[in-house]
């Protein structure tokens, strides 16, 4: 992590609660898988053939996948022991290694596939964890990232804050930050990939009760870890109003995952290129079989 990066998130705080979560992730894993799914289906559309992937936080959804698709060596890495076990490890033909995304203990080109689900939105320095992704690819190696964007929780978020400044007068952060997709692509590209690419869907999610969201929340190892969370017992009656804020839409609380999706390359000389500014060899005006007019012409003198 860059040293002039500013904290964030407690990542010991978080990794604490994704141990505690790896006893109850399997609760979630349908939520965990249909991101997995979107996330991987990037892969069907690419004619490399892939040998030697890495896999970050997949809480043992994303290697079984990477396997079924012909990958013969992957390596699960997590940052909380408990979750890696979940990975399957050596019995599912590879290995699993406890680290951490933002200082990856594997050295330079060892991968040609790197794949983070739902996994690096809790690093305080994302383009310094691209950048040491993009260091352990093999040129030509290919990055997939998925993350939650800006708009989840968005319901939640908007109803603790209205709550808790009427009980209090003040705002604390209860709902971690998450990305823009237009900063993704910079991001990628900052962090020398080449062809980076970024998008987003909507997983549709939807809640019975409240409870039934921080069940899920806590069952995945998602609660907050903002170091700038108030320390103090929340008030008795913040969660009771807040939760009576959430919209219902036909008895259900619509909760939907914004999934943002990165794409890039690790820079190789085979890679397709842009055209330098004034290489072209053809005007196009001639391509489009139009003629051009001088700059009076276009003014109308």
């Amino acid at each position: 992590m860059s040293a002039t990066n500013p904290l964030i998130f407690d990542r010991r705080l978080h990794r604490l609660r994704r141990d505690r979560a790896a006893a109850t992730v399997a609760q979630v894993a349908p939520v965990l898988e249909a991101a997995a799914d979107r996330l991987l289906d990037r892969l069907d559309d690419i004619t490399h053939r892939f040998h030697r992937a890495l896999e970050i936080g997949g809480r043992g959804v994303v290697a079984p996948l990477l396997r079924a698709r012909g990958i013969p060596f992957v390596v699960s890495m997590d940052l909380s022991t408990p979750m890696l076990a979940q990975a399957g490890g050596e019995a599912g033909g590879g290995l699993a290694v406890a680290g951490d995304e933002e200082w990856l203990p594997f050295a330079e080109a060892s991968f040609d596939l790197v794949v983070a689900n739902l996994a690096l939105h809790w690093v305080n320095d994302l383009p310094g964890a691209l950048i040491q992704i993009r260091r352990v690819l093999k040129p030509d190696g290919l990055f997939l990232a998925s993350l939650p964007g800006l708009g989840t929780l968005q319901p939640l978020r908007e109803a603790l804050v209205a709550t808790e400044a009427e009980l209090r007068g003040g705002i604390s952060p209860r709902v971690s930050p998450f990305p823009d997709l237009r900063d993704l692509a910079g991001l990628l590209q900052r962090a020398g990939f080449a062809l980076p690419v970024a998008d987003a869907e909507d997983i549709p999610l939807a809640y019975a009760t409240p409870m039934g969201l921080v069940r899920d929340l806590r069952a995945a190892g998602e609660t907050s870890a903002v170091l700038a969370r108030d320390p103090r017992t929340p008030p008795r009656a913040l969660l009771p109003r807040a939760f009576g804020r959430l919209p219902l839409v036909e008895g259900h609380i619509p909760m939907p995952l914004r999934l943002l999706v990165m794409t890039g390359w690790a820079p190789h000389e085979s890679q397709s290129k842009p055209a330098r500014p004034g290489s072209a060899n053809a005007r196009l005006a001639d391509a489009l079989g139009a003629e051009e007019r001088s700059a009076g012409e276009k003014a109308g003198h």
